[in-house]
């Protein structure tokens, strides 16, 4: 969407408040032996009480055979995104593992994600977290006036070529607001000067995904979780970003 009014930037604000609040809720109940069904209902606590409402619970887009049945998306080691969270689910000492959280006030959008480790980690995951989270801030970085979708995608893998990761394929953030998804798609690949251009009053949520392996993605047999086809582990974050005259807004921060 494009926020024109200041009432439209407030319920934007509010929402990313809240939804950052929650999953920082969420974060600090990861540890080793909880369920991912335990995070979800977390998440689902948490966005009640803020009078907010569940942005995935019941989405189902185009082309998709079933809607999502969950909250909270949690991603474990190589599930990329869109992990439903089961009770069979438990983490475990070292796990890698995604949280990615929507939600809506006021009939605004807003998304977001986290990655973290269970306990102790390995350099690898040290490293994975540290580049993802890097990628993250270039991509906001370059989500200027003027700039286009592809200088974000080229922030994004300029920080992923110097660690040494791969950019999951396929996979990228998009424009948010009025829907969960809006157009444009935002590619964590491109050239600078290229694709949409970045105007003012635009709301999107930026997330690189970084794996230790190969980029190649798989779905799995639930139709929604995205896995690394070599079995590598991935990260993720997300931030929705309101574009304006002096830079881009973290909303989600």
């Amino acid at each position: 969407m494009i926020a024109k009014t200041q009432k439209e930037i407030d319920h934007l604000r509010t929402a990313g408040k809240a939804l950052s609040e929650v999953l920082q809720e969420v974060a600090a109940l990861v540890h080793v032996g909880v369920t991912t069904a335990a995070l979800d209902l977390a998440a689902e606590k948490g966005i009640e009480t803020r009078g907010a409402k569940a942005a995935f619970l019941g989405y189902k887009p185009d082309g998709a055979r079933t809607a999502y049945p969950a909250v909270l998306c949690v991603s474990v080691n190589d599930e990329i995104v869109h992990g439903i969270p089961s009770e069979k689910k438990i983490l475990k000492e070292g796990d890698v593992v995604s949280l990615d959280l929507g939600l809506s006030y006021e009939g605004f959008f807003v998304d977001s994600a986290i990655t973290l480790c269970v306990g102790k980690s390995d350099a690898a995951a040290k490293k994975l977290l540290s580049a993802t989270r890097d990628a993250t801030a270039a991509a906001i970085a370059a989500a200027r006036i003027g700039n286009h979708v592809g200088d974000i995608g080229a922030a994004v893998e300029e920080v992923a070529k110097r660690a040494g990761l791969s950019v999951v394929e396929d996979l990228g953030g998009h424009a948010v607001g009025k829907a969960v998804h809006e157009q444009p798609f935002i590619p964590n690949e491109g050239c600078v000067g290229e694709g949409v251009e970045i105007t003012e009053g635009m709301v999107l949520a930026i997330e690189p995904m970084l794996a230790l392996g190969s980029p190649k993605i798989v779905l799995a047999k639930d139709d929604w979780t995205y896995l690394t086809r070599d079995g590598s582990r991935a990260a993720h974050f997300e931030h929705t970003v309101l574009i304006t005259k002096d830079g881009p807004e973290i909303l989600t921060k």
